[in-house]
């Protein structure tokens, strides 16, 4: 992709799944990666890794539901790297369960992590990237935020939220040439898949079942989603601003 060498990406849940998948092509375009993450172990073996592979990254220990904390993530960043050119708000976590089975214990935590910490991402970077009058975001939603989806009711709340603050940031960023976007997955065999598929009565037989459901007659892979992310954080995405692509295998065509 075209202008990502040297810039300053960061990547929150870079530690794992689809964040570790994109943390390693960001690096492999040639972008010095911050994983923002709070599983500091799985986190620093995807540092170690792009290490190894001649790329540049580095964790960063990260609360995204704490604004404090994030704003001290972004001065020690940019410390390191230099000011923040993309933000890849990917960050996330649920628990599958009917809506009438969970309480407002479970609703707080679930807002905190996939709706409240990208909104304390994105005030925190988005002033530098304003002052510069420059920047790349790229929000990772949800295809249950477009269609819905049973037992994530919540979630999906949430994640309708990140598409809708999008659209308006990119409305009122579009002059500054700051763009913002979101990819929304469908079912990607990851650990918040997983945890899904254990809760299940027949966890083989719905698994099977998603894979019937897709044209493409496969689940997701973490690696199916990178390319889209990073083309929309490059320069051959510079008139593109407040769009909504799903990566699902043809499970969702929304117009």
């Amino acid at each position: 992709m075209i202008g990502l060498n040297d810039k300053v990406t960061v990547v929150t849940g870079g530690g794992g799944g689809i964040g570790a998948a994109t943390s390693k092509r960001f690096c492999k375009e040639g972008a010095k990666v911050a994983i923002w993450d709070n599983n500091l172990e799985s986190a620093q073996k995807i540092e170690n890794f792009i290490i190894e592979s001649g790329g540049i990254a580095k964790v960063f220990a990260c609360d995204i539901t704490s604004f404090n904390n994030v704003e001290k993530t972004v001065i020690d960043t940019e410390n390191m790297f230099g000011p923040i050119d993309i933000l890849i708000n990917n960050a996330g976590w649920d628990v599958f369960r009917p809506f009438l089975k969970t309480d407002p214990n479970l609703w707080e935590k679930i807002i905190d992590i996939n709706l409240r910490g990208p909104i304390n991402t994105h005030y925190a970077v988005l002033k530098g990237m304003a002052e510069r009058g420059k920047g790349r975001i790229v929000n990772i939603a949800s295809d249950a935020a477009r269609v819905g989806s049973s037992g994530e009711a919540v979630y999906a709340a949430c994640k309708a939220g990140i598409i809708g603050l999008s659209k308006t940031l990119a409305r009122e960023h579009a002059r500054q040439g700051i763009t913002f976007n979101v990819v929304c997955p469908g079912p990607t065999e990851t650990g918040l898949l997983e945890s899904f598929l254990r809760e299940a009565d027949n966890p083989e037989k719905l698994s099977e079942a998603f894979r019937r459901a897709i044209p493409m007659g496969r689940l997701g892979q973490p690696s199916d989603l990178p390319g889209i992310i990073v083309f929309l954080a490059s320069d051959d995405a510079a008139f593109i601003t407040g769009q909504v692509i799903s990566v699902s295998g043809g499970l969702t065509m929304n117009g």
